[in-house]
């Protein structure tokens, strides 16, 4: 398998585990999982009345996932004026938002960091130099007039 399909089975079997499934099958059907997450958020707004909550997240390939993930699941994510790139306000139940939506959230970014991370590295160490680490840390130069 190559590292794209890697990362894309890896993002299917998160978001099954988050749909809750209840039988290896339907961890299988992975398909399926965002319209169970979908059903979830059908019932929590039934039960409890819909907050406005604001994330913020300030990479831009972690906040294009989260806006992916709030749209897939039918919730619409908007800014105020004046607001920051990185803030995102919701609206919708509460326990979705911090039970399922933010921790499914969490997970699936953090697969994505690592492989945009493997892949980053790998292509400067292929294309500009070998060495990726860190700069060294060196002592700082005596400053003039003081004593060591």
């Amino acid at each position: 398998m190559t590292p794209d399909e890697i990362l894309r089975d890896k993002l299917r079997k998160i978001e099954a585990l988050f749909a809750g499934a209840a039988t290896p099958g339907e961890k299988a059907a992975a398909g399926a999982a965002a319209e169970r997450i979908r059903q979830r958020l059908g019932q929590a707004a039934g039960k409890e009345k819909s907050i406005e909550m604001k994330f913020s997240i300030p990479d831009v390939w972690s906040r294009q996932l989260f806006i992916a993930l709030c749209r897939r699941y039918g919730l619409r994510p908007y800014r105020h004026p004046r607001m920051h790139r990185q803030s995102i306000m919701l609206k919708g139940p509460k326990s979705f938002m911090e039970q399922v939506l933010w921790p499914e959230f969490q997970e699936l970014n953090s697969a994505l960091v690592a492989y945009l991370s493997e892949i980053t590295e790998k292509v400067i160490r292929e294309e500009v130099h070998r060495e990726t680490g860190d700069a060294e840390e060196i002592d700082e130069p005596p400053k003039i007039g003081r004593q060591p």
